[in-house]
């Protein structure tokens, strides 16, 4: 009998001392977050050397070379560039570089990125990087593009109408280099066949 209570007495003791721990935590101060409703603090400086992070891309050092859209392995990146043409008054940047590509769309699907980092370790003037932003989740994936071209719609048509109008002036000049070789040749085929002739 006295066997039959020291079991009970060891059952009990055994669950409470297994209840002891969650008795502690049921009278400490939360843990959990509600995430999204409040963050964690994450000080400037503080993350992780190599975080995969939300992309940005500084359009006034992009040079339209289109380097991370061919090492994107996911086709997340979609670039569209526009020949900067000579004589273009506003072909240099606010650093006085000489612009040759204008950056007419340079937009990222962060629904499709993996965040593998080799866009920013190939560019090669570091205009695309990860920043210290981690959450940007949104409720509709067509929310998840983001668009960095500077350019408006106005300076596009500008750009696209310069571009076409010095390829119809090379074509104009191409063609008027042809015909006057044409005429040329024509002539040197009248005068040998003139001079055949006497």
């Amino acid at each position: 009998m006295g066997n039959y209570f020291s079991n009970i007495s060891a059952g009990i003791g055994t669950a409470l001392v297994g209840m002891r721990i969650t008795f502690e935590h049921l009278f400490s101060k939360k843990v959990t977050r509600q995430y999204p409703d409040t963050f964690h603090p994450i000080r400037d400086g503080h993350m992780p050397k190599f975080a995969r992070n939300r992309l940005y891309v500084d359009m006034e050092l992009c040079i339209g070379c289109m380097i991370c859209q061919r090492n994107c392995p996911v086709n997340c990146i979609d670039i569209k560039t526009i020949k900067a043409v000579k004589g273009d008054p506003e072909a240099f940047k606010k650093s006085g570089d000489k612009v040759t590509l204008w950056v007419e769309k340079f937009d990222i699907d962060f629904a499709k990125c993996m965040f593998c980092n080799l866009c920013t370790e190939e560019c090669p003037t570091d205009a695309i990087y990860m920043t210290q932003e981690f959450e940007y989740t949104k409720y509709n994936r067509n929310e998840l593009i983001y668009s960095f071209s500077v350019m408006t719609d106005d300076q596009i048509a500008a750009k696209t109408k310069l571009l076409e109008d010095e390829k119809a002036e090379k074509a104009a000049v191409a063609a008027k280099a042809a015909a006057e070789k044409a005429a040329a040749e024509k002539a040197a085929a009248e005068t040998e066949s003139g001079e055949a002739k006497s």
